[in-house]
C-alpha cells in the first residue's frame, strides 16, 4: 500500500506569522540595512556601528532577513543578495524601499484588519477617506511607489511606437509620481504631458519632473478625474493603476470621458493587475483582488475580458493585452 505523506499544519502557521516577515525586511529598511551594508559593512559588528543599531539586534536581523533570502551568511559575515543590492540599496532609480511605506502603511493594514466586515458587505468598511483629495496616503503613494514603476514607465515609453520627433499630447490620469509622463516626455522631446492629481500629490509629480529634466512639457489638472475638464485631442491617455478601485460601471463612465478627450487614432495605455480569467492565477495578480476588497469599497482585479468589454461599451475599436512578466503588473493598449 502506497504511503501518503502526514498532513501538517505549516501551511496555516506560516500564513499567519507572515506579517513577521514584512515587518523584518521594513526594519531592515528602515534602519537601512542594506545601505550600510553595500558601503562594505559585513559583520554584525561593523553593520551595528554604521547603522546606530545594538549589535544584538543587529544579528538576529540579519539572521532573519537571510533565512528570507534577502541576506547571506558565512563565517559570521554578511552579504546583500543580487536582489537586495539592486533594488534595497538606496541611491539608484531601482530602489524600492519607499515602497514599505505605502503597503505596509497604517491606511492598508487598517483595511485588512477589518477584511471580516469586507468581505461581510462586499467592500471595504474604511474606503471612505482613501480617495480623500486632502489624505496623506496618496502622498505617501507618490513618494514610495516610484521606484518600483520606473520600470515599467520604460515600457510604456517604448510600446507608443511613434516616431521619435513626433509631437504628443499626452494625458497622465492620477500621475502620482508622475513617472509615467516623465517617461514618455524623455523618448519624446516633443510631447507635452498633462498630468491629472490632486494638487497635493502633483507636488511630487512636479519634483520628478524637475528632476529628469522635463518640466518644462509637464503641465498640471489639478483635481478629481471623474469632475475635470481634460480638454481635447489627445495622441495618447496613461491610465495607469486606477480602474482597479472602481466598479465596472464607474469605469465605464471614466473611460467613455476619456474617449471624448482623444484624438483621431488616439490610444490608452492601461497599466493593471490582469488576473486569468480563473481568477487565481497568476498568484500576485490574483491576489490583488483582496486588496481591492480590503482598501475600497468597490474595486476589483479586472480580467482581460473585463477590461476589454468595458473599453468596448466605451466607444473604442480595439484592445491588446500585453503581460509584463516577471513583472505582475500587464498593459492593455486600446484603440479609439
Amino acid at each position: 500500500m502506497q504511503q501518503t505523506a502526514p498532513v501538517g499544519p505549516e501551511i496555516i502557521f506560516q500564513t499567519l506569522s507572515a506579517y513577521q516577515q514584512s515587518y523584518a525586511l521594513k526594519a531592515g529598511i528602515e534602519i537601512e540595512l542594506f545601505t550600510r551594508m553595500a558601503e562594505g559593512n559585513k559583520t554584525g559588528e561593523t553593520i551595528a556601528r554604521a547603522c546606530n543599531a545594538s549589535e544584538r539586534g543587529i544579528r538576529i536581523l540579519c539572521d532573519a532577513l537571510t533565512v528570507l533570502g534577502f541576506l547571506t551568511k558565512e563565517n559570521n559575515e554578511y552579504q546583500l543578495t543580487e536582489v537586495s543590492a539592486q533594488f534595497l540599496v538606496k541611491g539608484p532609480p531601482s530602489y524600492l524601499g519607499g515602497t514599505a511605506d505605502f503597503i505596509i502603511s497604517d491606511k492598508l493594514l487598517q483595511g485588512f484588519a477589518g477584511l471580516p466586515n469586507a468581505v461581510r458587505q462586499g467592500g471595504s468598511t474604511i474606503a471612505e477617506g482613501s480617495l480623500d483629495p486632502e489624505s496623506p496616503m496618496w502622498v505617501k503613494f507618490a513618494r514610495g511607489m516610484m521606484g518600483m514603476m520606473f520600470p515599467v514607465s520604460q515600457i510604456i515609453a517604448e510600446k507608443l511606437d511613434f516616431p521619435p520627433d513626433q509631437k504628443l499630447k499626452v494625458l497622465d490620469i492620477a500621475a502620482g509620481h508622475g513617472i509615467f509622463g516623465i517617461a514618455v516626455a524623455q523618448k519624446y522631446p516633443n510631447a507635452e504631458i498633462h498630468a491629472l492629481d490632486w494638487a497635493n500629490v502633483l507636488e511630487v509629480a512636479t519634483e520628478n519632473a524637475e528632476k529628469f529634466g522635463v518640466a518644462d512639457r509637464h503641465h498640471l489638472i489639478e483635481g478629481n478625474a471623474f469632475e475635470e475638464d481634460f480638454g481635447e485631442d489627445y495622441d495618447v491617455v496613461l491610465l495607469t493603476n486606477f480602474l482597479h478601485h472602481f466598479d465596472k460601471g464607474t469605469c465605464e463612465k471614466l473611460l467613455a470621458k476619456i474617449h471624448d478627450s482623444l484624438g483621431d487614432n488616439g490610444k490608452v495605455i492601461t497599466l493593471e493587475f490582469i488576473p486569468n480569467d480563473d481568477r487565481v492565477s497568476p498568484p500576485v495578480e490574483a491576489m490583488f483582488s483582496m486588496t481591492m476588497l480590503a482598501g475600497t469599497p468597490a474595486g476589483d482585479a479586472y480580467t482581460f475580458k473585463e477590461i476589454k468589454e468595458m473599453f468596448d461599451n466605451s466607444g473604442f475599436s480595439a484592445s491588446e493585452h500585453i503581460p509584463l512578466a516577471p513583472l505582475p503588473q500587464h498593459l492593455v493598449i486600446s484603440t479609439k
